[in-house]
């Protein structure tokens, strides 16, 4: 009898999406789809937008090549950054196709599709809007934040603590949803939020309008990877409950599972992260306020090079345990 395939629907941004795919393309049973936040405006990726008026290419590339196959050798050629040429210079060779390919084919979206095609990506990779915007952060003392890179590295000592974030388009009046995310959402068995910043990388995808009406109406079971540190600027002084919190309040749901590492980082890589005042977030499993939730706790972690973030194969072990 043939097994039944789970779709899979994953939400985010950045390195923790990359790590998250990473791992579940060797799952056999997964039909996979990744939503990918437009509010990337840095480095590479932000220098294409601005140059080209093109949507930031960088996270949707990551998840290519998460999804690739050959991730392992097209990620050390396509994220290779030239470096002699002037206008070149700091650019990634990915960045760069994928652009390119994108104003060739006439859409963001075929591009992915196409570059997808090239690297014989397994899933399906979509951009949460197709619509311009800049991501802005509001403080609580009620000054305004402008652009994902400006929020995500705070400057000076201190900054107010983030009350909310919201997206200004560029060139319309509104920021609507790129169709096929809300087919996608509709049919998918789980939806798997995070990893990643929680206010660059998760919720900028979260309050595009028509993703949380359809992430309530979903008869799918929703899964938070929470966080493993937090981040001075976004979520500084932050424990495991107010991640949690702010996620629910933005997509007004309950989640149905948390996906939490139980294993803390060697003593010294807790020092090195307070001195950029990051804590392990963390969790207890049996707090009254859970109700409803389920705790899938595990060790999770990868330190390799002085950096804490998930382990691919460690994630997709836990998701396999509690979707199979």
């Amino acid at each position: 009898m043939k097994k039944k395939k789970y779709h899979i629907l994953t939400i985010g941004g950045g390195s923790g999406q990359f790590a998250l795919l990473s791992g579940l393309r060797d799952l056999d049973l997964l039909e996979l789809s990744a939503v990918v936040s437009m509010a990337d405006s840095g480095g590479s990726t932000g220098r294409l937008r601005d140059e080209f008026g093109v949507l930031p290419p960088g996270d949707a590339l990551k998840c290519i090549l998460a999804l690739s196959p050959q991730r392992e050798v097209v990620r050390k050629i396509l994220l290779r950054k030239f470096k002699s040429n002037g206008r070149l210079k700091g650019h990634n060779a990915g960045n760069m196709l994928l652009t390119m390919v994108s104003r060739y084919t006439g859409s963001f979206p075929a591009g992915i599709q196409a570059l997808a095609e090239i690297l014989d990506t397994r899933g399906r990779i979509l951009p949460v809007t197709i619509d311009r915007a800049t991501l802005v952060a509001e403080l609580t003392d009620g000054s305004r934040i402008y652009g994902e890179t400006a929020i995500d590295i705070p400057r000076g000592t201190q900054r107010e603590k983030i009350r909310d974030v919201f997206l200004v388009p560029h060139h319309t009046d509104s920021i609507s949803v790129y169709p096929p995310v809300i087919e996608e959402i509709s049919r998918a068995d789980y939806i798997i939020i995070g990893p990643g910043d929680l206010f660059t990388s998760i919720i900028p995808s979260l309050i595009v309008p028509g993703v949380r009406d359809a992430i309530c109406s979903a008869s799918a079971r929703v899964l938070f990877v929470l966080n493993i540190m937090t981040k001075y600027g976004e979520t500084h002084n932050f424990s495991g409950r107010d991640f949690i919190n702010k996620l629910e309040e933005c997509i007004q749901r309950r989640v149905d599972g948390i996906i939490y590492n139980s294993k803390e980082p060697d003593r010294e890589l807790i020092e090195k992260y307070r001195e950029q005042k990051a804590e392990v977030v963390k969790i207890d499993s049996g707090e009254e306020w859970l109700e409803g939730r389920t705790i899938y706790a595990s060790d999770l972690i990868e330190t390799s090079g002085g950096i804490v973030r998930h382990d691919s194969k460690k994630l997709a072990e836990i998701i396999e345990h509690i979707i199979l």
